[in-house]
C-alpha cells in the first residue's frame, strides 16, 4: 500500500472555545467544523506549554518539556540533538518534507524545504491579508509536492487569530452591529491603562475605539477569514485527488485572553483560555467520521497518533501516547492531569486536573495575579 500524505495546519493562538464545534454560539469557522464532521475532534485537546515556542516543541516531537527543554518563548539554540522532530521522522521514512511560515523556530528542525510569508502588521496596514499570503505560497507548493513520487509532510503555520486583529472585509464586521467608538462605553480603559502593551494596542486597534467587545469581533472575524482561506486549500487537496490517502490534522499551539483574568488580546498565563486548544483529524478509510472524543489529550499525543496512522514506526519511547485507543473506544483518556508551564512575558508552572487548576509564579506578574 502506498504511504499516506500528512497535511498538518499549525494556528496561533486559536482558543478552541471560539470555535462553533466546541461550542462558541458564533459560525466563525464552518468549513473547520464540517473538517470535523468528516474525522475526528478532541474535545479537551490541552496546550501544557505555553507560548509558541514550547507548545510546537511538544507538538512537533511528542515530548514534554523536560525532554524538549524548551519553555521559554525566546528560547535559545536548537533542540537536543537526541529529541527528533517529525519532519525528521518522516524524512528518514521516504517523505517529501515543508514548512511554510515557522521558519527559525528549534522544532521546525527537519523539513527539507522551508518557505515563509507575511504574518504581521499594524494599523497602517490594515487589512492583514495573512491567511492569503500563505494560500499564495501553500497551495503551489502542495501542487508541487502532489505530482512528486514520494508521500510528504506539509506543515501549514497560519497566524491570523494573533494579534493584531485585522482581518479584511467583510469578515471586520461580521461579528459585530453596535457601536464601536461609543464615548458611553468604557470597556476600553483598562486595556489602554495597562502600561506593558498599551503602545502595542495603539499600534493596531482602531484610533478611539471603547469597546472590547469590537476587538473580540474582529478576533473571531480573522477565524472566519482564515477559515474561508484554509477551504481553498482543502478545495484543491480534493481537486488533486489526494482527500482519501492524506491525513488533514488541525491543531493550535496555544490559545488567547481576550478579555479574560484582566489579561487583554494576548496570550498570557495558563488559564484555560491560553491552554484549550482544537484539534481535529480526518482520513477517510481510517477514522471515523463525525467522531467526538471526550477524553483529555495534550499536545505530545500527536506524533505517536500521526506516526500510527502513517504506518510509521521508529524506534522511539515518546512521551506522548496515540490517540488511536481513544478513538476506538478502548480507553477514556490518555492522561487527566498534567504538568502546565508559561514562559512568555514572565515565568509560572503548575498543575491541571479535571477539578482544580495549580498556578505558581515563579517571579512578580505584571498583571499582579
Amino acid at each position: 500500500m502506498a504511504k499516506r500524505n500528512l497535511i498538518l495546519f499549525g494556528v496561533d493562538s486559536l482558543w478552541a472555545d471560539h470555535m462553533n464545534s466546541y461550542g462558541y454560539p458564533k459560525l466563525t469557522m464552518p468549513h473547520i467544523d464540517k473538517l470535523a464532521s468528516q474525522g475526528v475532534l478532541f474535545e479537551r485537546n490541552y496546550c501544557p506549554h505555553v507560548p509558541t515556542t514550547s507548545a510546537y516543541a511538544s507538538m512537533l516531537t511528542g515530548m514534554d518539556c523536560f525532554s524538549t527543554q524548551v519553555v521559554a518563548l525566546r528560547h535559545k539554540g536548537g533542540l537536543t540533538e537526541d529529541v527528533k522532530t517529525l519532519p525528521e521522522m518522516l524524512r528518514v521514512a521516504g517523505y517529501d518534507t515543508t514548512c511554510v511560515g515557522f521558519t527559525g523556530n528549534p522544532s521546525s528542525r527537519g523539513f527539507d524545504t522551508y518557505l515563509d510569508y507575511k504574518a504581521w502588521g499594524s494599523w497602517e496596514e490594515n487589512p492583514l491579508r495573512k491567511a492569503e499570503g500563505l494560500n499564495d505560497v501553500a497551495i503551489p507548493e502542495l501542487e508541487r509536492m502532489a505530482a512528486g513520487d514520494k508521500p510528504f509532510f506539509l506543515f501549514l503555520r497560519h497566524m491570523d487569530p494573533h494579534s493584531p486583529y485585522l482581518p479584511p472585509p467583510p469578515f471586520d464586521h461580521m461579528f459585530y452591529t453596535g457601536d464601536a467608538f461609543d464615548k458611553a462605553n468604557k470597556s476600553m480603559d483598562p486595556v489602554f491603562s495597562f502600561k506593558p502593551f498599551k503602545n502595542f494596542f495603539k499600534s493596531w486597534m482602531p484610533p478611539g475605539v471603547t469597546d472590547t467587545e469590537y476587538i473580540i469581533a474582529l478576533y473571531d472575524g480573522a477565524l472566519a477569514y482564515m477559515d474561508a482561506c484554509i477551504q481553498q486549500i482543502l478545495n484543491r487537496i480534493d481537486d488533486l485527488g489526494l482527500a482519501n490517502d492524506t491525513l488533514v490534522v488541525f491543531n493550535g499551539d496555544h490559545g488567547e485572553t481576550l478579555a479574560d483574568h484582566d489579561c487583554y488580546f494576548d496570550h498570557h498565563g495558563t488559564y484555560d483560555c491560553t491552554l484549550h486548544v482544537p484539534l481535529v483529524m480526518r482520513l477517510p478509510g481510517r477514522l471515523p467520521a463525525g467522531k467526538r472524543v471526550p477524553g483529555y489529550t495534550t499536545h505530545q499525543d500527536l506524533v505517536p497518533t500521526v506516526l500510527e496512522l502513517l504506518g510509521v514506526r521508529p524506534k522511539i519511547k515518546f512521551d506522548g501516547r496515540s490517540l488511536m485507543p481513544l478513538i476506538n473506544g478502548k480507553r477514556d483518556h490518555n492522561a487527566t492531569e498534567f504538568y502546565i508551564t508559561e514562559a512568555t512575558w514572565m515565568r509560572k508552572h503548575g498543575w491541571r486536573t479535571p477539578e482544580w487548576k495549580l498556578i505558581v509564579a515563579l517571579e512578580p506578574d505584571f498583571h499582579f495575579k
